[in-house]
């Protein structure tokens, strides 16, 4: 559906860029949903487990510029991991305000299990892309991501 804003035509061209981006994200995250529901995470936390999967350990720091959230929402999502005994963190030996998190055995298991029928799931919902617009769409959400004009 295409905005009903009469302003100026690359205003009016943003903003329906904007608008189907956005519902389009919204869509295919409610149609992931239910496979990250099934094993009791938000969003938050099954990018927490798979970034600490595929990345190994790292500080809160790291791990909120990995999944684009901020320190305090970071430090909320890693004590709920932690109270369900899927992540822990660890100390640095030379500064003691330094935390590793790591993934426990059982957060290996879980993410382990998950993430090969997450990819499944991405797998048919982007099949309505041909491989090339597959590529042309990661190129262009970079390129948009970046927030710089005519750098690609």
């Amino acid at each position: 559906m295409p905005t009903h804003y009469q302003g100026p035509a690359p205003a009016v061209r943003a903003l329906d860029a904007y608008v189907k981006l956005a519902r389009a994200t919204d869509s295919l995250a409610a149609r992931l949903q239910p496979g990250i529901d099934g094993a009791g995470l938000t969003f938050s936390q099954f990018g927490v487990l798979e970034a600490l999967l595929h990345l190994g350990p790292l500080c809160m720091t790291e791990l909120a510029r990995k999944i684009l959230k901020t320190g305090g929402n970071i430090t909320m999502v890693v004590g709920n991991l932690e109270k369900r005994g899927l992540v822990a963190r660890e100390r640095s030996g030379s500064d003691r305000r330094y935390f590793r998190i790591r993934l426990t055995p059982a957060g290996a298991r879980l993410i382990r299990g998950l993430f090969p029928r997450h990819v499944a799931a991405l797998v048919r919902e982007f099949a309505v892309l041909n491989p090339k617009e597959q590529k042309e769409l990661a190129r262009l959400a970079k390129k948009l991501g970046r927030g710089r004009a005519g750098k690609g």
